[in-house]
């Protein structure tokens, strides 16, 4: 097992759902379209994010089952992009490969097919199972005309997704990621942490966003450190469930400090083992801190999720998953998992250790 060096982490900003309505295809286009260009992409660039966009939410409109898409801005220290991830729960696709080939396209779309749209995207991820539903992400990062496939940053290490409760614009559920340069004992690691605001709305939203910020400032490296930061930070907010997580290759496992209801899994082949969150509330009533141990397993990964996910759910039922990056780990679980009548968060952490 091979630590991590200089992991690719990425920020997520400006984040909507679209869900399956006749207005969906014209509605993602033209947000996708604003977000390349406040970003920068140049125009040539922007109608390809807009044509795969079309494309995309086409599909999910007139041949998925409960079909969504989700847009947002990714951001590095020195660039942005903009990515789609679209979830569906059926009827799924039974040969990706065909379906990437040339000319392959459903009936009644652009005609582009899906290999088109991995060709126009510069990080590409799907995964399906059939009878169950497809997780497709594509991102699409600045690129000169002359290049077909410009250098971009690679696969990242870790992903979330947030999907607000129907009938609200924002979400209460917010996640985000930090590296630990490793200058101590135990290596690079990374740290993670979900938080899943009381409530629903604004307001939730708002102890969500004082978590993020407690821990993108905090030096600290500790879980249970960084959980106290964050306790202090959402005093005068609704507070609200966190877990912080660290995860270290070197020593090869994952330590967590929780409170509320945040699960916590470390998943592999075959394999679902838990960390357990104690009871409380982080700013109002948090109990003593206790941190939780587990392997971490080649070819693993480690899974965060708000309650707005059941906890029945098993990779067992999704073959092929753990094969593919976070962002469709996570889409395919909250496909898998999630409910309407609640905030979802969910967050993945998978490096090639």
């Amino acid at each position: 097992m091979g630590p991590v060096t200089a992991p690719t982490l990425v920020e997520c900003e400006d984040i909507a759902w679209f869900r399956d309505d006749p207005a969906l295809p014209a509605a993602a286009r033209g947000a996708a379209a604003a977000l390349a260009r406040r970003i920068g992409l140049d125009p040539h660039r922007v109608s390809e994010v807009a044509l795969a966009v079309t494309e995309a939410s086409t599909n999910l409109q007139r041949h998925a089952v409960d079909g969504s898409l989700a847009l947002r801005v990714l951001r590095t220290p020195g660039s942005a992009a903009v990515e789609f991830v679209t979830v569906d729960a059926g009827p799924g696709i039974v040969d990706v490969g065909s379906a990437l080939s040339d000319g392959i396209s459903t009936a009644g779309t652009l005609g582009i097919g899906l290999g088109a749209v991995a060709r126009l995207a510069d990080v590409f991820d799907v995964h399906s199972v059939p009878g169950r539903g497809t997780v497709v992400a594509a991102q699409f990062w600045p690129r000169n005309r002359r290049e077909v496939r410009p250098p971009v940053p690679p696969h990242a290490v870790a992903a979330g997704l947030t999907r607000p409760i129907s009938g609200e614009t924002v979400c209460g559920d917010s996640w985000a990621v930090r590296a630990d340069d490793g200058r101590g004992e135990t290596g690079p690691a990374l740290l993670a942490i979900l938080c899943d605001g009381l409530g629903h709305g604004p307001l939730a939203a708002r102890a969500g966003e004082a978590a993020m910020a407690a821990f993108r400032r905090s030096t600290a490296t500790d879980p249970e450190a960084i959980m106290r930061e964050v306790h202090a930070a959402l005093r005068g907010t609704r507070g609200g469930a966190v877990a912080v997580a660290r995860v270290e290759p070197g020593r090869q496992r994952v330590l967590l400090s929780g409170v509320g209801n945040v699960s916590a899994f470390v998943i592999g082949p075959g394999v679902r083992k838990s960390l357990v969150s104690a009871p409380g509330i982080v700013g109002h009533q948090m109990r003593t801190l206790r941190t939780f141990e587990q392997p971490l397993m080649p070819d693993g990964a480690l899974v965060l999720h708000s309650d707005g996910l059941t906890e029945r759910w098993t990779p067992d039922t999704m073959p092929g998953l753990l094969g593919h990056g976070p962002t469709v780990i996570a889409g395919q679980l909250l496909r898998e998992a999630a409910v309407r009548r609640d905030d979802a968060g969910i967050v993945v952490v998978k490096g090639a250790w």
